[in-house]
């Protein structure tokens, strides 16, 4: 048996500030579907990924900003990083796991120095408060 993640439903405040964030992140605009007062969803899809993001009204009653820890996995997080400043979004500081080997949640500044995959953060939060980790996973 297969399940698939189809989509992830965020609590935000504002529709289109959230939808103009997602889209300077350079998420693909799915759907804007607004057939009445009171409910609307709109879903976007990030490059490459096979799940979505969805938000809206009428769609959930969790606490704008109340979506945590995130991730959004990246082949370069360097790369990811500086588009996404180049975009204008507020990105943390890469950092990585130190030591990887026997990591009890201690970090260092930069990328793993030798690139192994899941060892290389960075955050992020959409207007709400929504939280996003890059993480690098190197194929």
């Amino acid at each position: 048996m297969e399940f698939k993640l189809e989509v992830l439903t965020l609590p935000v405040r504002d529709v289109d500030a959230a939808k103009a964030f997602y889209t300077s992140l350079g998420f693909h605009l799915d759907v804007d579907y607004h057939p009445r007062d009171g409910f609307r969803v709109v879903q976007l899809t990030p490059p490459g990924s096979a799940c979505s993001i969805q938000f809206g009204d009428g769609l959930t009653d969790a606490a704008p900003g109340s979506a945590r820890a995130n991730y959004l996995v990246v082949p370069d997080i360097e790369a990811a990083h500086a588009e996404l400043v180049a975009r204008g979004i507020k990105v943390g500081d890469i950092r990585h796991k130190t030591p990887i080997d026997t990591w009890a949640g201690d970090f260092a500044p930069g990328p793993d120095p030798d690139r192994r995959s899941y060892a290389s953060l960075a955050e992020l939060a959409d207007p709400d408060g929504n939280t996003w980790t890059l993480q690098e996973i190197r194929r």
